[in-house]
């Protein structure tokens, strides 16, 4: 795979051209050529471990909760607590995000990122950063922002991933992550909805002072959805059977 280019994947399905990117409104359409050349602060050393914001809403009237759900719900929010656990859940339910190393960090209110350090299991045979890294990890990296706003009362799915490359990463990369829309607004109207993430990757600088580099772009769409509606179809489906 080619570190300049554009891969795309809706609903589990990818495709590469080493073309520039034209799709439809909503998607992203840039060549290196176009883009701005507006600097970014260093991120600095490796991210150290932060706490998630974790946003349980109420229990839902009518449905009860198992002990299944509630050590499911615990694992969740042990999972999104810090960088620790959220590597001990990794290990067993992710392997690839616990053998890539992300982390994340919150920087503001409104923005996190998250830190792919440039380790043998990322890198290809030419000694970069490997672009399938780049790409799997943007998934990885935005579905935790999400399911960090949301808590262990939702699940997270990734619906559409639009990546596209802009030049060769030769060292750790840096996401860095923010919605288009209010994540707690959504949550409060108690229905499923879709969240797109903006994703800017970066070539963290190897100086300090050093500006760091946009090495890609990526939007993701994800797909939430209150535990509790899940429960509901599956008491609807057994009524019927």
């Amino acid at each position: 795979m080619s570190d300049t280019g554009s891969i795309s994947m809706t609903n589990g399905h990818l495709s590469a051209t080493s073309s520039q990117l034209s799709s439809p409104s909503g998607h992203l359409s840039a060549t290196q050529g176009q883009l701005s050349t507006e600097h970014h602060e260093v991120l600095g050393t490796p991210v150290p471990p932060t706490r998630l914001p974790v946003q349980t809403p109420a229990g839902t009237p009518g449905v009860k909760r198992n002990w299944f759900d509630k050590v499911e719900a615990f694992i969740s929010r042990l999972s999104s607590r810090d960088n620790f656990w959220h590597a001990v859940c990794s290990f067993i339910w992710l392997p690839l995000a616990f053998f890539s190393g992300i982390k994340m960090k919150k920087l503001d209110a409104n923005t996190f990122a998250a830190y792919l350090p440039f380790k043998r299991f990322n890198r290809n045979w030419y000694s970069a950063m490997a672009g399938g890294a780049l790409l799997a990890n943007s998934e990885i990296a935005g579905g935790m922002y999400v399911f960090g706003v949301c808590g262990s009362e939702y699940t997270v799915v990734c619906k559409e991933l639009n990546y596209k490359f802009l030049r060769p990463c030769l060292g750790p990369a840096v996401y860095r992550m923010q919605s288009r829309e209010n994540i707690h607004e959504q949550m409060r109207t108690g229905e499923e909805f879709n969240i797109v993430v903006d994703l800017t990757i970066l070539q963290q600088g190897f100086r300090p002072g050093e500006k760091d580099k946009r090495v890609g772009l990526c939007i993701a769409t994800f797909h939430v959805t209150p535990k509790v509606h899940h429960k509901k179809k599956k008491q609807r489906s057994d009524i019927k059977g």
